[in-house]
């Protein structure tokens, strides 16, 4: 089957309703992103004063493993209903996963920590999914850029979200809480308030309108979308995905990019502990992480103008470039948190190249019917790579260290340099003007 761009969407209504939706997006990314990135900042060294640090990663990764989880049961809400009920449903899991970690906390529960970081990950889940929100009505010229501008929106929140770590335990420690309970306390308030907001505000929903709009074009004369059911499960999406050599591509790249992304992030306030006392520790990490996040979101705007302009397949390739200098800075860094830095700066900027071309390629790769679906199953394929890698990270730097972990994750772009360089079929949505 050649891959198609799905057809152009017209009708009298769109453009106020993508307006008003990227508003929307654009203002409970900024929400959500603090609530998400506080606990990032605090998970690992949580997990370490829980757990102990051989299984820090494995307590870190577990936030991963519930947003990949979590992305089937809410795009299939999606699939059934729209973007409205599942965005609530992931923001309102993601505030009960807060609330247990507190809990665990308190009661240096083990178990418990592993269920709240499970279910924390549905913030995530809800972040990730609002960026092919903002391109169910988006002009093909212009779905990288609005793309772009939903995971951008995250900077505002998440830069600065490491350093109120500090001052959110510190408030908390006067309820009772012990340390680094309380930024958790603040993202599961964060997430309720990005959860209402969808549920108050996302109407029309996007997804329904555009499944309006490509019933109509079909009904008009114009050539149909393979076919595909709206309440399609994984099944049904990867029997999509593997005939679409450019929807397999875009799996890939946000799949790779978030591996290499998490492996290399989730131990390196482990590795800043090293070298700063407990006094120090939580001020430098909101330092690094925050450099580290912008990378990810702060340029992000442009990668999405790069990914219009230049082609998707070319900024996948410039970001796994950066993901490989990445890896080289930061392992080399020793006890140089300047160098660290911009090590995680770059790391960011790789990530932000995979995920908003690999992203724009999927969503554009498919038909409508399907989309939530193959959304959900590059969600998930995304959230497992993070995962997986989160979980070895805490036991090879236990064991070989800190340098050896930015090796193997430079060694696991091998695939995706394989892949994005095949010849591309005629036609392929990467090679549009």
């Amino acid at each position: 089957m050649a891959t198609e761009l799905v057809a152009p969407l017209a009708g009298p209504g769109v453009a106020p309703i993508q307006r008003r939706t990227l508003r929307l997006l654009f203002g409970t990314q900024i929400v959500g992103g603090i609530g998400v990135t506080i606990g990032v900042a605090v998970g690992a060294l949580l997990a370490s004063a829980v757990a102990g640090t051989a299984v820090a990663g494995l307590v870190s990764s577990a936030a991963v493993v519930g947003g990949a989880l979590l992305a089937v049961p809410i795009t299939r809400i999606m699939a059934g209903h729209g973007r409205r009920p599942g965005l609530v449903v992931a923001y309102l899991t993601g505030a009960a996963g807060g609330g247990l970690v507190v809990l665990a906390a308190v009661t240096r529960s083990v178990p418990l920590l592993f269920l709240g970081m499970l279910l924390f990950g549905g913030g995530s889940a809800a972040n990730l999914q609002a960026r092919y929100t903002a391109v169910d009505l988006a002009a093909p010229a212009r779905r990288g850029r609005q793309l772009s501008l939903i995971v951008w929106a995250t900077t505002i929140g998440a830069v600065a979200a490491p350093n109120f770590a500090a001052l959110a335990d510190r408030v908390t420690s006067g309820w009772g809480l012990p340390a680094l309970a309380g930024p958790f306390a603040f993202s599961a308030v964060a997430f309720v308030l990005a959860g209402g907001a969808i549920l108050a505000l996302l109407r029309p929903d996007p997804l329904l309108t555009a499944r309006r709009l490509a019933a109509a074009t079909v009904a008009a004369g114009s050539p149909p979308a393979p076919p595909a059911r709206h309440g399609a499960g994984m099944r049904a999406a990867w029997a999509v995905v593997r005939v679409l050599p450019a929807a397999r591509l875009g799996i890939v790249a946000v799949a790779v990019g978030h591996l290499v992304m998490v492996a290399v992030m989730v131990m390196t306030p482990v590795r800043l502990h090293e070298w700063h006392d407990d006094a120090d520790v939580l001020r430098v990490v909101g330092l690094v992480l925050s450099l580290h996040i912008a990378g990810m979101y702060a340029l992000a705007p442009l990668v999405g103008w790069l990914t219009d302009r230049a082609g998707r397949r070319v900024v996948i390739l410039g970001g796994v470039g950066l993901l490989l200098a990445a890896c080289a800075v930061a392992g080399t860094a020793g006890h140089h948190t300047a160098r660290l830095s911009v090590g995680l700066f770059l790391l960011g900027l790789g990530w932000s190249g995979t995920m908003v071309a690999g992203s724009t390629l999927l969503s554009e790769s498919v038909p409508v019917g399907v989309r939530p679906s193959v959304q959900g199953l590059s969600d998930l394929t995304m959230g497992l790579a993070g995962a997986a890698a989160g979980a070895v990270s805490g036991f090879v730097v236990e064991a070989a260290g800190y340098p050896v972990l930015t090796m193997l994750a430079a060694v696991a772009v091998v695939p995706l340099v394989t892949l994005a360089l095949r010849p591309v079929p005629a036609g392929a949505p990467d090679e549009e003007e």
